[in-house]
């Protein structure tokens, strides 16, 4: 009896050769999409960074002796201090906005392009797994320019993902988490589905299986919906209602995963979008007061 593998060689052998050629040239044609997918996918473009007009510092980590993180650092007002992760393919100006409003209220903050974006070095992108060097060099960074202040972090889809996969970084205080895919697996199908249609969910496999070849990561090893409760802070959970990249309902899963204290705001109407950018006022209410519940110092007085 044929098994699973060669069964459908089986059937392969039983279709008459101008079918057996069709289809293989189906098979032969996915396949150099979704590699060419996957090269575009894990590129990395370098690229000098500027952030004019917020008076930042220019900032530059080493999270290894051939690593080279770029960021910059606005100094605050004693009120805590923010991490700004962006998403895949940007840098730190796409996080600009939020560090605007977020000195304006007092808090410092430092925006970071992560490895492999901007002006940061590395050979590919690892969809949050080795970004998370970055990611922890950055909080002992801010750590260190903000001594005894409670820390947030705001990550953007890569970014959140880099922060909930980094087995060792420094704890925080609070963070939010916008538009973070709960499974690598899921990732992949939404973004195939959306390029090819009905076909790209059952492609997706040939993506997934490029992860070893290419990276030398296994898929297990990005699945921030079984590490996110292991974060140990308040968390805000913000996604479109209208995001196909990764869907409610996954949003849904992990804010159901996450520990507590937590809470979800789903923007309506928004798509894998700048949520801040999007809805700017709604935002910043409901980021600021999260992030005011959690950083700002606790104010003690004497009863009198």
């Amino acid at each position: 009896m044929a098994d699973e593998f060669t069964q459908p060689f089986a059937m392969l052998v039983r279709l008459p050769l101008s079918a057996c050629l069709i289809v293989l040239a189906i098979v032969v044609l996915g396949g150099a999409v979704v590699w060419a997918i996957g090269s575009k996918l894990i590129a990395v473009e370098p690229h000098p960074v500027a952030l004019p007009g917020l008076g930042a510092e220019d900032v530059v980590l080493r999270p290894a002796p051939d690593q080279r993180v770029a960021g910059s650092f606005l100094a605050g007002r004693g009120r805590g201090a923010v991490l700004l992760l962006h998403g895949i393919h940007g840098d730190r100006r796409d996080m600009a906005a939020r560090a605007r409003f977020l000195q304006g209220h007092g808090y410092a903050v430092l925006l970071i392009d992560l490895p492999g974006q901007g002006a940061s070095t590395a050979s590919s992108v690892t969809f949050g797994l080795r970004e998370a060097d970055g990611v922890r060099a950055a909080l002992a960074e801010l750590r260190r320019r903000a001594p005894g202040q409670r820390v947030g972090v705001i990550g953007v889809s890569l970014g959140a993902a880099s922060l909930v996969l980094c087995r060792d970084c420094p704890p925080v205080d609070a963070v939010v988490l916008e538009s973070m895919y709960p499974t690598i697996e899921e990732a992949v199908a939404n973004r195939l589905r959306m390029r090819l249609g009905p076909v790209g969910g059952p492609l997706s496999g040939l993506l997934l299986w490029q992860l070893p070849l290419r990276l030398g990561i296994r898929p297990d090893a990005l699945r921030p919906i079984a590490r996110i409760a292991e974060l140990n802070a308040p968390v805000l959970i913000a996604a479109g209602s209208a995001d196909l990249h990764t869907t409610l309902p996954e949003t849904r899963r992990l804010f159901a995963a996450a520990g507590e204290p937590k809470d979800l705001w789903v923007v309506e109407g928004a798509a894998h979008v700048d949520l801040h950018a999007y809805a700017p006022a709604d935002y910043e209410r409901r980021v600021g007061g999260f992030l005011a519940a959690h950083l700002d110092p606790v104010v003690v007085t004497d009863g009198r």
